[in-house]
């Protein structure tokens, strides 16, 4: 590899490096939403230059993440009723989307895993870390499994978003939303009780953080 070539690798795993440190911070709300984030700071913090710090905000904005503030740098974007309903519609269209598919396509290896996964809920002994956790998995794998990389994607990130509000509301989450009825339904093979079974999961979760954000 060419020294230009080096360097603008280098300069590439940095600006990754810096963006995942951030978007890890934005996601277990070290960065508050509303917060206002100045380049120099989060330089500083993340033991970088400004370059990659502009570039890995920039991603973040692009992503949603934050939005610029005319010559003060990037705010973290707060978040509004209307931005939770469109993220978990957006959401329920990936996921019931996924379920629906590998109702049709699942081995029995497979069922096995995704219930090995969501254990912990049914485990009294769980810390609430541990099943918000076990959660995320389970999403991430079942979209997974059905197949689609471009929907897993999307996923991803849209799951990184939902894990904020979850961190956001750690001590007043009422209760647990499980994921039975639409493991029974993959496991049936029944594609369109997949699908709705997946869609009440998806909108009972968006009903209780509206509730909780409403408050």
């Amino acid at each position: 590899m060419t020294k230009p070539n080096r360097a603008k690798a280098n300069k590439l795993g940095e600006v990754e490096r810096v963006y995942r440190i951030l978007r890890d911070w934005l996601i277990t709300a070290k960065l508050p939403p509303g917060e206002f984030l100045s380049e120099a700071d989060l330089a500083e913090r993340c033991g970088t230059s400004r370059t990659p710090v502009r570039e890995a905000c920039t991603r973040l904005m692009q992503d949603h993440w934050l939005t610029r503030i005319r010559r003060k740098g990037f705010m973290v974007t707060p978040i509004s009723v209307r931005d939770i309903v469109d993220l978990y519609d957006y959401r329920k269209l990936l996921e019931c989307y996924s379920a629906e598919k590998l109702a049709q396509t699942a081995s029995h290896d497979q069922i096995r895993e995704l219930a090995t996964i969501v254990a912990p809920e049914k485990d009294p002994e769980a810390t609430l870390d541990q099943t918000l956790a076990a959660n995320q998995i389970f999403h991430l794998r079942l979209c997974e499994l059905a197949g689609n990389q471009r929907v897993l994607g999307q996923l991803n990130l849209t799951l990184g978003y939902v894990a904020r509000l979850d961190t956001l509301c750690t001590q007043t989450v009422p209760g647990w939303i499980g994921h039975a009825e639409i493991l029974r339904a993959i496991e049936r093979r029944e594609p369109a009780e997949a699908r709705q079974a997946m869609q009440v999961h998806v909108d009972a979760s968006r009903d209780k953080m509206v509730k909780l954000f409403s408050a």
